[in-house]
């Protein structure tokens, strides 16, 4: 049997993977605007990676914390690039794209999963398997 934290807790992996990914294949495009949104796409990555890593290897609640803080600076950053821009990075607004919603989407996911492990104080994510009946001889 799977527990419910569990789950979140491969959610949060999932969007983080995802979100990776999808900010690796576009670090080359953004490093070809300009070396500030380039490396914002770099360090997204690494970082996203890293927490990919880190609540695979050994959830926890500073893991988690730190998945809640960089998914909504990834969601929050979007949300000045597309309005007004990010100053250094990329200080034109850009037009909203599909992909970028998409993976806004995903993180949006992420971060309410991770949050919500938090809320609860389950940041060890136990993996509840089922016991076998009787007596082991």
């Amino acid at each position: 049997m799977i527990t419910l934290a569990a789950l979140e807790r491969d959610a949060v992996i999932a969007a983080c993977a995802i979100s990776a990914g999808i900010h690796a294949a576009l670090t080359p495009d953004h490093l070809a605007e300009g070396k500030g949104p380039g490396l914002g796409f770099l360090g997204a990555t690494v970082l996203l990676a890293g927490l990919v890593v880190a609540l695979t290897r050994r959830p926890s609640a500073s893991a988690l914390v730190g998945t809640v803080a960089l998914l909504a600076g990834l969601i929050g950053s979007y949300a000045f690039a597309i309005t007004s821009g990010l100053p250094l990075l990329h200080p034109e607004p850009e037009p909203v794209d599909g992909l970028a919603l998409f993976t806004k989407a995903i993180e949006t996911g992420g971060l309410l999963a991770a949050a919500h492990l938090l809320w609860c104080g389950r940041p060890g994510l136990a993996l509840t398997l089922p016991r076998p009946k009787g007596a082991l001889t």
